[in-house]
C-alpha cells in the first residue's frame, strides 16, 4: 500500500511538473513577442526622428498607448522567484510590488492593487457560487500581498460570473481551480491549454510568493491540508496572478504555492463537484467539472 501511494504521488507531481513546463514555454513566447515589439517600436521611432531632422518637416507626435495597468495578464497558475520569495519572508508585509511589464493582457479589465496593503486588517471572504457559499478566513498576517491582491480583485468584481475551470480528484491531488474570468458562466470548457483558453488568463500583473510551506529538500513534496486555499502558478518565478485553488482533501504538491486562506465552511460543495467527475481531461491531470460551478460574486468583510 505504501509503495502504491508513493507511485501515485510521484505521478501527480510529474503531471503538475509537465503542466508548469508547458505554461512556462507559453509565457516565454509572450515575453519574446513583447521584446520584439518593443525593439520594432524603438527602431521606427528613431527612423521617424531622423526623417524629421533631415527633411525638416514637422510631423505629429505618435499617439501613446494606454498604460498597461488595466490590461496586462498573468497565467492560470502562479509562482514566485527565489529572490523575491526570500525578500517577502517578513510578514505582515508593509509594501507590495505588482509587476505589469512583459505580462500579457488581462482576461478582464482591472487595475493594479495598491502598493500599500492594510497589513493590520483581519479579512474574511465568502465565495458566492451557484451551488452555495464557500466561507474563508484570509491569512493577511502571513500572506499580506496575496490577500491584498485577492481583496482588490474581489472588490472590483473581477471574479464575478466566472467558472471554476478545473477539478482534480485522484492520485493524491484533491482540488478545485478557479479565478480566470476567461471561463465565463456560459463558456463550454474543453480542457484546451492554448493561449486564451480558460485556465490561461490573469489580471495583467504578477507578484511574489509568500508563506510557502517548508519542504525537507528542494525536490521534496509537502502536504497541503484539506481546507487550504492557495495561489496557482505557471511554474515561472513570481508569476502569481488571479487564479487559485481550493483543497478539499489533503494533497501532495511541491512547496511552490502560496497558501493565503482557510476554508471555514463549504467543503461539501467542493466534494460534490469532484464526485460528479469531469467532462474532459487536462494533460496535467484533472479536467473540467461536469457539475458547473460559477462564482457569482466574492464578498469581503474586514474587521
Amino acid at each position: 500500500m505504501a509503495g502504491s501511494r508513493e507511485r501515485e504521488r510521484r505521478r501527480a507531481r510529474e503531471r503538475f511538473e509537465r503542466q508548469r513546463q508547458e505554461q512556462l514555454v507559453r509565457r516565454r513566447k509572450i515575453r519574446q513577442r513583447f521584446v520584439v515589439g518593443l525593439i520594432v517600436f524603438c527602431v521606427l521611432a528613431l527612423a521617424g526622428g531622423l526623417t524629421a531632422a533631415f527633411v525638416g518637416k514637422s510631423t505629429p507626435a505618435a499617439a501613446k498607448k494606454p498604460a498597461a495597468t488595466a490590461s496586462p495578464s498573468a497565467s492560470a497558475s502562479a509562482s514566485a522567484s527565489a529572490t523575491t520569495s526570500a525578500a517577502a519572508a517578513a510578514e505582515p508585509a508593509t509594501h507590495c510590488t505588482y509587476t505589469t511589464s512583459g505580462v500579457a493582457a488581462a482576461a478582464k479589465k482591472v487595475s493594479v492593487p495598491p502598493a500599500t496593503p492594510n497589513d493590520k486588517a483581519t479579512y474574511t471572504a465568502v465565495i458566492n457560487t451557484n451551488l452555495g457559499p464557500i466561507d474563508m478566513s484570509l491569512l493577511n498576517s502571513k500572506a499580506t500581498c496575496t490577500v491584498n491582491s485577492f481583496v482588490h480583485l474581489a472588490s472590483a468584481g473581477y471574479f464575478n460570473g466566472s467558472q471554476c475551470h478545473r477539478v482534480v480528484n485522484s492520485d493524491g491531488l484533491y482540488l478545485l481551480q478557479c479565478g480566470d474570468p476567461t471561463a465565463t458562466a456560459s463558456t463550454k470548457l474543453t480542457c484546451s491549454t492554448a493561449s486564451g483558453a480558460p485556465g490561461t488568463g490573469g489580471p495583467g500583473y504578477e507578484f511574489a510568493s509568500e508563506n510557502l510551506p517548508t519542504a525537507a529538500s528542494s525536490s521534496a513534496a509537502v502536504t497541503y491540508q484539506g481546507g487550504t486555499v492557495a495561489m496557482a502558478n505557471t511554474g515561472a518565478a513570481d508569476s502569481n496572478g488571479s487564479q487559485f485553488f481550493l483543497v478539499f482533501k489533503n494533497s501532495t504538491l511541491g512547496p511552490d504555492y502560496t497558501p493565503f486562506a482557510t476554508i471555514t465552511s463549504g467543503l461539501d460543495i467542493l466534494q460534490k463537484v469532484a464526485n460528479a467527475g469531469t467532462s474532459c481531461s487536462y494533460s496535467a491531470g484533472g479536467g473540467a467539472p461536469k457539475e458547473k460551478i460559477v462564482i457569482n460574486s466574492v464578498t469581503i468583510k474586514q474587521t
